[in-house]
């Protein structure tokens, strides 16, 4: 479902002069001329190859910075790689910063239909699943609220359900539901394994160790953008912690 083809990805950082008075006399002092900008490439993935195949619980996991996130919105599309390329049979929800999406000045309810159109979702349709995602996000009393005054749990929860109320073949996650109550994260995880049983492919990044080895069927483990391990989920977890 998923053919990932020597994918690199490059960002360019860019090292600023410092502007402090402290800089300036030292400099002055020192008779030393600012170098007015110097660029860096940092490569974020390098010559990635690997497929994900239909029926499969597919696990991305590494350290911090190793590049998992990266590669998970190279797949959805929300990245461009650098070399390469991705090839996506299907169609494909990322459940990647899920709440970016909203336009702080609208309230809830007018964002459930500026995030329900960019899912691809029509008016009727939206207007159909209205009532079930405020009632699933408990923000009945807020709706018609602007988001700017939302707490973070709250435009998480309205996130997360608008996201989730699509049935797509393909389901990319980047961790799992932890803003709300306990209440709200144990039937925010039981939407989620509905979600992911009715999904022909499932693609995860996450720290969850455990969650790992119980639900992938296989796993990658990636470290400093490359890849140094795909296989079986235990052996992928004793990877990463030997790393």
């Amino acid at each position: 479902m998923i053919n990932i083809n020597n994918v690199s990805l490059a960002y360019t950082i860019h090292h600023e002069r410092s502007h402090s008075l402290k800089e300036k006399m030292i400099n002055l002092f020192h008779k030393r001329k600012y170098v007015e900008q110097s660029e860096e490439t940092f490569w974020a993935l390098k010559n990635l190859n690997f497929s994900v195949h239909e029926g499969e619980q597919f696990a991305i996991i590494g350290k911090n910075g190793a590049g998992k996130s990266t590669l998970l919105k190279v797949i959805s599309g929300i990245l461009k790689p650098t070399k390469g390329s991705v090839e996506v049979n299907g169609s494909i929800q990322p459940l990647i910063e899920i709440a970016a999406g909203f336009n702080p000045e609208f309230s809830g309810r007018e964002n459930i239909y500026l995030n329900g159109y960019m899912l691809g979702f029509s008016r009727e349709q939206l207007k159909a699943k209205e009532k079930e995602i405020i009632d699933f996000s408990e923000l009945e009393n807020f709706i018609d609220v602007p988001v700017k005054y939302y707490s973070s749990g709250m435009s998480v929860r309205l996130a997360f359900t608008i996201a989730t109320s699509v049935e797509p073949e393909i389901l990319l996650l980047d961790e799992m539901i932890s803003a709300g109550d306990a209440g709200f994260i144990k039937k925010a995880r039981s939407r989620m394994e509905s979600l992911v049983k009715r999904a022909k492919g499932v693609v995860i990044v996450s720290h969850d160790l455990q969650l790992v080895r119980e639900f992938a069927t296989r796993a990658v483990v990636i470290d400093k953008g490359e890849l140094v391990f795909d296989g079986d989920p235990n052996q992928a977890v004793d990877k990463y912690l030997n790393l």
